[in-house]
């Protein structure tokens, strides 16, 4: 009898509904569905903050408010995972990319069609909220369709260089979208490209194994496979428990998680305290138009395609020196090895911020803030995945899952109100020392991947939850 026709647990690991059995061209089309539904998702955040002037005028309102429409969307993507991460457990990943998705795209639809400040704002909330579900489930379905080792961290590498990209594109699309078409515009624009990629995204097929082999037993009537969320009160108390209390608790009481959220959160500020900036400094002190200024984040998006590179190449060379040294192929690579791409980008990192800093203003030709800000871009890939790599490496299966959204939620809550501070912070301390704030706390975070890189195992040996 074929694994078809037994038992829905028997021979998984064999089984074509395995996503780990499927084509390489099954594997390719299924992790990319999920990126580029986050690419939509930071492409949609960006998007707005170009138009946010022609929001202000609209509307009759201040600064602040108008961009509270862009912070408001950057803390549904803090909350969202909540929703979006125990329905897949449930319904699996696929319910999530086809179902959350469109429903997000029509409050994008009615942001666009929105009549007071009021409606903008909780239409946009209420987008980020429902759209974060790829970035909640996407690193889990690549991990059911990638064995572990090399070929998951790539393709995980891709995943979220994929997702980085989206903010310069937004950005990009943005600028000229509010010198052309006005606010409005930049809400149908993120319509249009999601529901493109939503379309291409329904040949999708489901990769966690929980639901497949529930469906599989309902069709062959054998007994269902125990969910790993229970039903009724106790369900209620794992939800709980998993979404909010757990990864509350290892923010505040273990020391990799909290430290490395937060620099996650430093970077996050920054690129978004980017989008608010850019066209104050660049229409200031280069007179550019919106659109041009947009353009400058093609900067960012090389930068990251760069940074992308590096870390593949950096992984390539961890794996080869370890396997060398001691011989053996599946001798798991120690977590703190997961760091040496943080270690290049954090020296990198306050370089292009006083770069940046000092060499945005007059008499200095625009292509040198440029550069920097590619820097910046392939520094912040390469300290982001390795901390997020650090992370599941030292918590495993288990419990990564919560150092992740503790980091999620952290770096999206304080990184959504960094654009609200940003316009005065550069009006009131002047561009140059603006900047260089922000460069004196990329040298405050520098050292952290090397503590880490060298205490690492003894501080893993006092925390309750690393595997």
């Amino acid at each position: 009898m074929s694994s078809l026709t037994s038992t829905p647990e028997a021979d998984w690991s064999k089984n074509p509904a395995n996503a780990r059995n499927w084509s390489l061209r099954r594997k390719i089309y299924n992790t990319a569905v999920p990126s580029f539904l986050c690419l939509v998702v930071s492409f949609g955040l960006a998007i707005y903050s170009p138009s946010h002037p022609n929001v202000q005028r609209y509307f009759q309102t201040t600064t602040s408010l108008s961009l509270l429409p862009f912070s408001l969307y950057v803390y549904g993507l803090a909350f969202g995972p909540m929703i979006a991460a125990p329905l897949s457990e449930v319904f699996g990943r696929r319910f999530i990319y086809l179902v959350m998705t469109p429903i997000a795209l029509l409050f994008n639809m009615g942001a666009g069609f929105a009549q007071n400040l009021g409606t903008l704002a909780v239409c946009r909330f209420l987008a980020g909220l429902l759209g974060s579900s790829p970035l909640a489930v996407g690193a889990g379905t690549i991990m059911d369709i990638w064995a572990g080792g090399q070929p998951a961290t790539r393709a995980i590498i891709l995943f979220m260089a994929t997702a980085f990209i989206g903010p310069a594109l937004g950005s990009l699309a943005g600028g000229f979208v509010a010198d052309s078409k006005g606010w409005r515009w930049s809400q149908w624009t993120t319509l249009f490209l999601g529901a493109t990629i939503w379309l291409s995204a329904l040949g999708a097929k489901e990769t966690y194994a929980g639901p497949i082999m529930r469906q599989r037993a309902k069709k062959l009537d054998s007994p269902l496979p125990p969910r790993s969320i229970p039903s009724g009160v106790a369900g209620i108390r794992f939800l709980l428990t998993v979404t909010l209390t757990r990864p509350l608790y290892m923010l505040i009481f273990e020391p990799a998680v909290g430290l490395f959220s937060l620099y996650a959160s430093f970077t996050f500020s920054v690129l978004f305290c980017f989008l608010a900036s850019f066209p104050l400094v660049f229409e200031n002190v280069y007179t550019f138009s919106p659109g041009q200024s947009g353009l400058v984040f093609i900067g960012i998006a090389i930068g990251c395609t760069v940074g992308a590179t590096i870390l593949i190449f950096i992984d390539q060379i961890v794996h080869t020196k370890f396997k060398s040294r001691h011989g053996h192929v599946d001798t798991p690579l120690p977590p703190e090895l997961r760091l040496c791409g943080a270690m290049v980008g954090s020296p990198l990192m306050p370089i292009a911020l006083f770069w940046f800093a000092w060499s945005a203003r007059q008499g200095v030709h625009w292509m040198a803030p440029i550069l920097a800000t590619a820097l910046f871009g392939c520094a912040n890939i390469l300290i982001f995945v390795s901390c997020a790599l650090y992370l599941t490496a030292i918590y495993g299966a288990r419990y990564s899952a919560s150092a992740l959204a503790a980091n999620g939620f952290l770096r999206y809550t304080l990184g959504g109100s960094a654009p609200l501070f940003t316009l005065p912070m550069y009006n009131n301390l002047g561009y140059s020392w603006a900047g260089s704030l922000l460069g004196f706390l990329g040298i405050g975070f520098a050292p952290l991947p090397f503590v880490f890189y060298k205490y690492g195992e003894r501080i893993r040996k006092s925390s309750a939850y690393a595997s």
